[in-house]
């Protein structure tokens, strides 16, 4: 397969504290077919998750801390390229002191013998022109309470806004998609929250 385009980021929300502008808007990114796989390594400080929930009606919104990411951006073929995240399920924060404790309690989370969300990539479909932006898909397989299962995740990739073409050292990506709790046992309090959680990771990484 020909080489793909990675987007420059150009327009849309920051990321943690470096304020990093992305955008949907293409640049196209000649890769040399020999280039190697490239593995990253996790900004913390400019990295976290986003998640999303409705308890009693109202939408409500929290985060968690990425614990560890790596990640393979293969630049000759992306659809070769990988993701593993680590989340860390103990650092969650919600705007309701008593919804991230019932969040993180045994009946849905349960932090305690669980500490960890994991993802772990297993397919990358490009989106339109061959992007990974604008309709790119990564499948991939999601750990939570020791329960796996396969979900399907929107995804983002851009490198830093007026960077050149061929400078690949620092990234940005985004993951989103909406979950049921109740396929993976985190099922308390359904009364009163909603089965579905939408996740948004947005992450900066560099290469190692």
């Amino acid at each position: 397969m020909s080489a793909r385009e990675i987007d420059s980021g150009a327009g849309c929300p920051q990321i943690g504290r470096r304020a990093l502008l992305l955008s949907l808007a293409a640049l196209p990114l000649a890769a040399p077919l020999s280039a190697a796989p490239v593995r990253y390594r996790l900004d913390q400080s400019a990295s976290s998750v986003g998640f999303f929930f409705t308890l009693s009606g109202s939408a409500q919104k929290g985060t968690m801390p990425i614990r560890s990411a790596d990640i393979v951006i293969d630049t000759a073929n992306l659809t070769r390229s990988r993701a593993d995240v680590t989340l860390d399920v103990a650092r969650a924060r919600t705007n309701l002191v008593f919804a991230r404790t019932a969040m993180l309690g045994p009946d849905v989370l349960d932090a305690r013998r669980f500490p960890t969300i994991r993802f772990t990539s297993t397919r990358v479909q490009l989106g339109p022109g061959g992007r990974l932006s604008d309709g790119a898909r990564i499948t991939g397989d999601l750990t939570v309470r020791d329960v796996t299962r396969p979900v399907v995740l929107e995804a983002s990739l851009f490198r830093r806004r007026g960077s050149a073409a061929d400078d690949l050292s620092e990234l940005s990506f985004r993951l989103r998609g909406a979950i049921s709790r109740r396929a993976f046992g985190a099922s308390g309090y359904r009364d009163l929250v909603r089965d579905a959680v939408t996740l948004d990771i947005r992450a900066v990484i560099r290469q190692a």
